[in-house]
C-alpha cells in the first residue's frame, strides 16, 4: 500500500505534459508518411537544393542586369548609396556591442558579473553610454589650438569608417526586382586594383589624428603621446606593408577581392602557407590600433590618458569610437588577407552567397575575442621594448617571411608545380621553427643580467654594431641637405656680390703746399 501511494506521489510530481504527447505523436506519423513517399520527398528536396545552390538554373542570362559597369544604368549609384547607408548603419551598431564584447569578456576571464543592468542580460548597456557622453559636458582647454583641437577626432575616425570600402562581404547577389529583372549587385562598395595600397594609405592617415590631437591641446602628457604615437606607426608600419605584400605576391594582383576568391578552400588559405607573415601582420595591426599591449599612447599610468588628456564628452567618445571600428576593420581585413575572407573554406559560399557575410562576421568576431583575450592576459610592455620589438625583431622576420613566399614562388614556377610550391613552402616552414628555437635556446643560455652601471638605454654609451649603422644612415641621409645649405649660402654669397654698389674713386687733385715766410726770412 505505500508502495503504490509512492508511485502515485511520484506521478502527481512528474506528470506527462499533453503537448509532448500529441508532438511525438505527429512525429510518428511524419516519419511514417516521409518513408512511404521517399522517391517524392526525395525530387522534391533535390529540386529545393538545386534552386539554391544553383543561382544560374533561376533565372536566363538575358533577364540578369550587372550593377556594375557602363550597361547599369542608374543601379551603380542606386547601389552605392543603398550600401553606404546599410553598412554604416552595421558598423557603428557593430562599433556599439564590441564595447559590450569585450566588458563581458574581460569580466569573464576576471571572474567578475560585468554590465548587466541595462536592459535584458545588459544588451542596452552601449545605449547608455551614448546617452551619457551625449550629455557629458564638453570642456576645451582656453589655450589649445581650436581648429586642429576640434578636427583631430574627424581625421582619427572617418579612416576607419572607410577602411572597409575596398572589402567585398560575400560573392554578388541576384536580387529581383518589380520591373521584372534580375540585378546582379556585388556585396561591397567598390573592388579596385590598388585595394592593397588602399588599406595601407587608410590605416597610416589614422596616426594624424593622434599626433595632432596631441599637439593641439598644448599638454605635455599629451604631446607626448602623439610623439609615441608617430613612432610606434614608423616603427610597425614597414612590418605591416611587408607582411601585406605576400598575398599579393601569391596572387599577382592587389585587388582584395581577387585575394579573397583564390582562397576557396581552406587549404589555400595563406596563414597556412605562410602562417610567420599572419602573425606578424596580426601584431602589427595591433601596434597600428594602439591596443594592449602596444597602448603606450594612452597610458593612464604614465600619461594620464595620453592623446585624449584634454577631451571630454562626444569628441572623447569619438576617439573611442575609431579604436573600436579599428577592431572591426582589423580583423575584416585579416580574415580577407589570410583567412580566407567570405569563403568557408568547403566552397559552400559560392553556391549560396548569402551566407558570405555570415562567415565573415564570424570570423571577425573571433579575432575580436582574441584581441580581447590579449589585453585581459598580457600586461603594457615598456616604450624601449615595444621599438626594439617592432625593429629588432618583426622587421627581420617579415624579410624572412617574404624571402619564404619569394623562393617557394620561384621554385614552383620553375618547375611548374603548385605541389613542389607546396613542398618547399613545407621545408621552409620546417627550417624557420628550427632555427628559431635554436636562437631563442641560444640567446637563454648566453643572456647574462646587466649590471645598471653598464647598460647602454641608461648610461647613452655609443657602441655597437647597431649604433654604427644608425651613424652612417644619418650620415648619408644629412648629404643632401647638408649640400642643399651650403649651395644656397653660396648662391646668397653671389647674389651679394653681383649687388654691391660700385665706391667711387678719389679724384686726382693736386696737393697745393703754401710756404709762409716771417720776416726773419725763416
Amino acid at each position: 500500500m505505500a508502495t503504490t501511494s509512492v508511485s502515485d506521489s511520484r506521478a502527481r510530481r512528474f506528470p506527462i505534459p499533453t503537448w509532448v504527447i500529441v508532438v511525438v505523436v505527429l512525429l510518428l506519423l511524419a516519419l511514417v508518411l516521409l518513408l512511404a513517399n521517399w522517391d517524392a520527398v526525395f525530387n522534391a528536396g533535390d529540386s529545393v537544393l538545386r534552386y539554391i545552390f544553383e543561382p544560374g538554373s533561376r533565372v536566363g542570362t538575358s533577364q540578369v542586369v550587372q550593377c556594375y559597369g557602363p550597361d547599369g544604368g542608374g543601379c551603380p549609384v542606386v547601389h552605392s548609396i543603398l550600401y553606404s547607408l546599410i553598412f554604416f548603419l552595421i558598423i557603428v551598431t557593430g562599433f556599439a556591442y564590441t564595447t559590450l564584447l569585450e566588458r563581458r569578456f574581460i569580466a569573464f576571464f576576471q571572474q567578475r558579473v560585468g554590465p548587466n543592468r541595462a536592459g535584458p542580460l545588459g544588451l542596452l548597456q552601449p545605449l547608455a553610454d551614448a546617452i551619457k557622453l551625449i550629455f557629458k559636458e564638453d570642456i576645451t582647454p582656453s589655450e589649445a589650438d581650436r581648429p586642429i583641437y576640434l578636427l583631430a577626432p574627424i581625421l582619427k575616425t572617418v579612416p576607419a569608417l572607410i577602411l572597409l570600402a575596398v572589402v567585398p562581404f560575400g560573392p554578388d547577389l541576384l536580387i529581383p526586382w518589380f520591373d521584372g529583372v534580375w540585378y546582379q549587385v556585388p556585396l561591397g562598395l567598390a573592388d579596385p586594383n590598388v585595394g592593397i595600397l588602399w588599406l595601407l594609405a587608410v590605416t597610416s592617415i589614422g596616426t594624424y589624428g593622434v599626433v595632432l590631437a596631441g599637439w593641439a591641446s598644448n599638454n605635455k602628457y599629451a604631446m607626448l603621446g602623439g610623439l609615441r604615437a608617430s613612432a610606434q606607426m614608423l616603427s610597425y608600419e614597414l612590418s605591416l606593408g611587408l607582411t601585406m605584400a605576400i598575398p599579393i605576391m601569391i596572387v599577382g594582383s592587389m585587388s582584395v577581392g581577387d585575394i579573397v576568391r583564390s582562397q576557396t578552400y581552406i587549404y589555400q588559405w595563406y596563414i597556412f602557407q605562410n602562417p610567420l607573415a599572419a602573425g606578424i601582420l596580426f601584431i602589427a595591426l595591433l601596434a597600428e590600433l594602439n591596443r594592449s599591449p602596444f597602448d603606450l599612447p594612452e597610458a593612464e599610468q604614465e600619461l594620464t590618458q595620453g592623446f585624449m588628456t584634454e577631451y571630454s564628452g562626444m569628441k572623447f567618445a569619438s576617439f573611442m569610437m575609431a579604436e573600436y571600428l579599428g577592431m572591426v576593420g582589423v580583423s575584416v581585413v585579416i580574415s580577407s588577407l589570410y583567412l580566407g575572407g567570405y569563403q568557408d573554406g568547403f566552397g559552400l559560399v559560392d553556391s549560396l552567397p548569402i551566407l558570405g557575410p555570415l562567415v565573415l562576421l564570424g570570423k571577425a568576431i573571433l579575432l575580436l575575442i582574441f584581441m580581447i583575450w590579449i589585453r585581459a592576459t598580457l600586461p603594457r610592455i615598456r616604450y624601449d621594448r615595444l621599438m626594439a620589438l617592432g625593429w629588432k625583431v618583426l622587421l627581420p622576420l617579415a624579410f624572412v617571411a617574404v624571402g619564404w613566399t619569394a623562393i617557394a614562388l620561384v621554385i614552383g614556377d620553375t618547375f611548374g608545380s603548385p605541389i613542389v610550391y607546396g613542398v618547399v613552402a613545407g621545408i621552409i616552414f620546417v627550417l624557420v621553427i628550427g632555427g628559431g628555437y635554436w636562437l631563442l635556446r641560444r640567446s637563454g643560455q648566453d643572456l647574462q643580467p646587466v649590471p645598471l652601471e653598464d647598460d647602454p638605454i641608461i648610461t647613452g654609451e655609443r657602441r655597437g654594431l647597431g649604433w654604427v649603422v644608425l651613424q652612417v644612415v644619418g650620415g648619408l641621409l644629412s648629404a643632401p641637405f647638408t649640400i642643399y645649405s651650403a649651395t644656397l649660402k653660396w648662391l646668397d654669397g653671389l647674389a651679394a656680390a653681383a649687388n654691391k654698389p660700385e665706391q667711387a674713386e678719389p679724384a686726382n687733385t693736386e696737393t697745393t703746399t703754401i710756404v709762409t715766410t716771417d720776416s726773419s726770412g725763416e
